[in-house]
């Protein structure tokens, strides 16, 4: 094979695709040759990111939808017009911007945070493998599923660590016909990153938590993580989570 990350030929769809890291990541499997289904909550962010991908010469397929409506989701696989190769489940994070303790988190904002990050998971991966005669799946976690615990963010962190085990699971049963993994990003300074967090001014962040490569994620490095996973070069890697973190 001339070069096994072509994605040339290739459908993706990307969740959450409309800023941040799901833009990264649709951006990196068109220019690696896939045409995209970019889904997200806003009209304006999919308008935006489908003539990016446009511009790169791939085809975008822009749908509203929110994530945790399973009609929507539904919606979503619904404008393939040819099985889907590639899905990434990336739209997630904390639902109002606000890390909690679990000994202070309510049922209410519990339960928002596990439909979000991984109710939503679930069922995407469900309907995506309904409509995949091959392919690849591939779950956005985050370095916070990490066993050692996570203190002020233990919903979010316990969420992420389950989609790391559904995705070990889902990737038992669907093989050989279906790779799934996982992506876990560290830092990276999208809005939801920025809206949840308040480190003081003046010192760089990842000066701060101590990025070994000194330096914090961008999008790009998620989406081309995310090419790897989806592309003939990974073909014999299923059920993996992959740490993307500066070394965290």
């Amino acid at each position: 094979m001339s070069n096994p990350f072509d994605l040339s030929g290739r459908l993706a769809v990307v969740t959450g695709a409309g800023k941040g890291i799901g833009r990264g990541i649709a951006l990196q499997l068109a220019n690696a040759g896939a045409d995209v289904i970019v889904s997200a909550r806003t009209q304006s962010d999919l308008e935006e990111v489908a003539a990016a991908i446009q511009a790169i010469g791939r085809r975008a397929t822009p749908v509203v939808a929110d994530v945790t409506i399973t009609e929507q989701l539904q919606m979503v696989a619904a404008a393939a017009d040819r099985p889907i190769d590639i899905w990434v489940n990336n739209a997630g994070g904390l639902p109002d911007a606000t890390p909690r303790y679990l000994t202070k988190t309510a049922e209410d904002r519990w339960d928002a945070q596990m439909d979000l990050n991984l109710k939503a998971v679930f069922i995407a991966t469900q309907i995506a493998a309904e409509n995949m005669e091959s392919g690849s799946i591939i779950n956005i976690s985050s370095s916070a599923s990490r066993a050692r615990g996570s203190v002020k963010n233990g919903p979010y962190a316990a969420s992420k660590a389950a989609v790391n085990s559904l995705t070990a699971t889902f990737a038992i049963e669907m093989a050989p016909k279906i790779r799934v993994n996982a992506i876990a990003p560290g830092p990276i300074p999208t809005d939801n990153f920025n809206e949840s967090t308040s480190f003081p001014e003046g010192k760089p962040v990842e000066k701060i938590i101590g990025v070994p490569l000194g330096r914090l994620g961008t999008p790009d490095d998620i989406g081309h993580a995310v090419v790897y996973m989806a592309s003939d070069a990974a073909s014999w890697v299923t059920g993996q989570c992959l740490f993307v973190t500066g070394g965290l």
